[in-house]
């Protein structure tokens, strides 16, 4: 018999695989964000509000599908459900790759957000591991998500340099056909598929997910938080090159140096706030440090010293967010209504991130690039002003 600490081969094969088919679908999908705006106001027709539409669009279909798929997964299979989602990505890619209008970008990349497999692929880990074993499935898949991101913040600079963003799209598509062949070849089948309340969505307890006031304030933060993500890179591309001066081909110089300080000024921060229960403490000082980093923009965005230091404060913040929330949520929700809280939890990010493309580019075509950070910041304040409203359950938590 397999200990209950330790996971069997089977598990452990299809946690790591399933955790590279997000993450090739995820840096995809990621590698756009540093380079899109310098690339889609170039295009006929586009406007700052139609760029800054057509960045976060694949948030509004994403977050009106994950749920949808996860639940069709119960009927038809994970894999099935997992393969269409991956095939509709790839034709999202390829006609933004080929897209001579910015319509047509926002068509393609309306469609990328429509291959929403999140929600099944958590349901298939659920599927291929035992309950003991599940939350370490998930940390793998967590971690490949956020390698994802930083890594395409240095490689996509590099890649619009060598392939352009057309040649991005392409490359996307091929990463999506890659993450089809692990799922074919390597990921394991299942011995058979159930409902997993820690890891799906009941629409039973969606109701008490809602009434949940921490659960709510925890949705609220992840929401601001890609909004303000989202609206931060419609503009701070243009102010590294057109303001700062800093070609596009060398912008991963400033993103390379920012990531991996980043994170190292964020891992003792979580270590400490853990051992000496202080998390509170640091969870709104990292909100207090987006808010900062929002004014630091407003105010130096036009020197690349400025901007990188600015970066670091942006990140940090950033960083200790996105790896604290989905820790808060599960410790939060109870078993059975964990998997629900997890995917409206999901769908407040998705839908923070079309909110922010979409507000981002209105703000910067009617008041301005500088005007973006205000609005970044009214966001940090009144985020940091919900977590100190009272709730009737766990207090200090978020």
């Amino acid at each position: 018999m397999q200990p209950k600490d330790k996971m069997t081969e089977t598990e452990l094969k299809g946690s790591l695989s399933l955790a590279g088919v997000l993450f090739l679908r995820m840096l995809g999908l990621f590698l756009i964000l540093p380079v899109f705006s310098l690339y889609a106001r170039n295009l006929p027709e586009a406007t700052p509000m139609l760029v800054g539409l057509a960045f976060g669009i694949y948030g509004l279909t994403q977050a009106s599908l994950q749920i949808p798929f996860g639940m069709l997964s119960d009927k038809v299979g994970r894999k099935p459900v997992i393969f269409a989602g991956l095939l509709i990505f790839i034709v999202g890619s390829l006609i933004a790759s080929s897209a001579d209008s910015i319509w047509t970008m926002m068509l393609g990349r309306a469609i990328q957000g429509a291959g929403a497999i999140s929600a099944a692929l958590m349901a298939l880990a659920a599927d291929l591991t035992r309950d003991q074993q599940r939350t370490k499935a998930m940390a793998l898949i967590g971690i490949s998500i956020g390698v994802a991101f930083a890594l395409a913040f240095i490689a996509g600079p590099v890649l619009d340099t060598m392939i352009g963003v057309s040649g991005i799209f392409l490359f996307s598509a091929t990463l999506a056909v890659l993450a089809m062949m692990m799922l074919y070849f390597v990921v394991p089948d299942p011995q058979h598929s159930s409902f997993h309340s820690d890891t799906e969505v009941s629409l039973a307890m969606l109701g008490s997910v809602i009434k949940n006031h921490n659960l709510v304030k925890l949705d609220i933060g992840i929401f601001m938080l890609h909004t303000v993500l989202m609206a931060n890179f419609i503009v701070v591309p243009l102010a590294l090159q057109d303001l700062a001066g800093l070609a596009s081909s060398h912008h991963w110089q400033v993103y390379l140096p920012v990531l991996i300080v980043s994170v190292i000024l964020m891992a003792p921060a979580i270590i400490l706030g853990e051992r000496f229960n202080k998390s509170a403490i640091f969870f709104k000082g990292a909100i207090l440090m987006l808010m900062l980093s929002q004014i630091g923009y407003y105010f130096w965005h036009d020197s690349i010293m400025a901007l990188t230091v600015v970066l670091l404060v942006f990140f940090t913040g950033f960083n200790y967010l996105e790896a604290s929330l989905p820790s808060l949520i599960s410790r939060l929700a109870t078993n059975n209504t964990k998997g629900t809280a997890l995917g409206v939890y999901a769908s407040s990010q998705f839908m923070g991130t079309f909110t922010g493309g979409l507000i981002g580019g209105i703000i910067h075509e009617h008041y301005g690039l500088p005007a973006v950070f205000i609005f970044g910041s009214i966001m940090a304040l009144v985020w940091f002003m919900v977590t100190l409203l009272p709730t009737n359950q766990i207090q200090d938590e978020c």
